[in-house]
């Protein structure tokens, strides 16, 4: 169902008349696409003729839409680096097809094209606890540093430590928010929304001008935990929305991560209680790089198979030519080497060159072998 064109002004306002429908939804809007084969006007028109089963407010909106609100919602989308990704673009985050209740649409300020690259997300307590905030950051930086994105919710607390650290790494991070994307929620968050719209994205389904609201949290955590590989809780409590998250992960088959705490942290029950239900202890970063690693592969070459082209998400020669990846690509030989080797031969800490081997087996330039042993692949072996 997907459709090569570039939206033009009307696709975007037929898409726009369809999304606002009163009680229509993301899941009835699909329904309708399918129906039309993936055309917008096609089910737009399908809904104004046979729309069956919808209220007189919606009947009302499809005869005499506000074009007043329409004119914003354009006005919004004809900004620079603003975009409505639609679920027959190409690029529509293959992730997001497989999870349930999938959006229809997302909403984009920033960079879209991390929305395909492998995602880690990080979720904890808005009023995270100073020790919480601190894991957030550090296993923020030391994931994106291995060549993860990392997805968050712009909240108080860990999801904002989680952004922050990564932005201050030089790394991408990207936002679902439960607003429009031209809202801010919580407003303190105005500065950091602004970077994560310069070095990041801001995602959201609802269109704009949408005000936060108590249930519009719940449905975007499904995009979060829908777009990552894995999901990793800091701080919890036994009624934190990011349980909610957590579930969703588990439901949507992605890895769920929690930190352990002492058990006198009420924030820390919350991840006791997943650690009990099945998630993964971790203790480090690596933890979760050297488990993530087959699936980010995995998603990078069903991209470049889907988009026609290279795989997304990896390390570029320029990364390659660095000269500690210069080292360690001298230190793999014909024979496989352990972690233990490695860092004798090039004298970098097991920390660093984990993140190193992860980016270097995403491009296909080395390979795990059995024994946690790394190897050059034969391709790689050039000057």
């Amino acid at each position: 169902m997907h459709d090569p064109r570039p939206a033009d002004d009307d696709d975007h306002r037929a898409w726009l008349t369809a999304l606002r429908t009163p009680g229509l939804g993301p899941g009835g809007l699909r329904q309708w696409l399918d129906r039309g084969d993936g055309d917008i006007h096609a089910a737009l028109a399908q809904l104004r003729r046979d729309g069956a089963g919808l209220d007189s407010a919606a009947l009302a909106w499809l005869e005499h839409p506000d074009e007043a609100r329409l004119a914003q919602d354009l006005a919004w989308l004809a900004e620079p680096g603003h975009r409505l990704l639609r679920c027959t673009d190409a690029d529509f985050p293959p992730q997001l097809e497989h999870i349930p209740q999938p959006p229809a649409v997302l909403f984009v300020a920033g960079d879209a094209s991390l929305l395909l690259h492998p995602q880690v997300a990080i979720v904890g307590a808005r009023a995270a606890s100073a020790s919480g905030m601190a894991h957030a950051r550090a296993f923020a930086r030391t994931l994106a540093e291995a060549g993860f994105t990392i997805t968050s919710g712009m909240a108080d607390g860990i999801d904002g430590a989680a952004h922050v650290a990564a932005l201050d790494a030089g790394a991408k991070t990207l936002a679902v928010i439960g607003t429009g994307p031209d809202r801010v929620y919580p407003r303190k968050h105005h500065a950091l929304a602004r970077r994560l719209v310069e070095h990041g994205a801001l995602v959201s389904e609802f269109p704009p001008g949408t005000a936060a609201r108590a249930d519009h949290f719940p449905r975007r955590n499904r995009i979060i935990s829908g777009l990552a590989l894995g999901v990793l809780v800091v701080e919890a409590g036994l009624r934190s929305g990011s349980l909610i998250t957590a579930r969703l992960a588990a439901e949507q088959g992605r890895e769920v991560f929690a930190l352990p705490g002492s058990i006198h942290n009420p924030l820390a029950s919350g991840c006791h209680r997943l650690i009990r239900d099945g998630a993964r202890l971790v203790e480090c970063a690596a933890e979760i790089v050297e488990l993530l690693a087959p699936a980010a592969r995995s998603l990078g070459l069903e991209l470049a198979a889907r988009l026609g082209g290279e795989e997304v998400g990896t390390v570029t020669t320029a990364t390659a030519a660095d000269a500690d990846y210069r080292r360690l690509l001298s230190a793999l030989g014909h024979e496989p080497a352990t972690m233990d080797e490695l860092v004798q031969r090039t004298e970098l800490s097991a920390a660093a060159l984990s993140s190193m081997l992860l980016m270097l087996e995403l491009d296909g330039r080395i390979e795990r072998r059995s024994g946690n042993a790394y190897q050059v692949m034969p391709t790689s072996l050039r000057a």
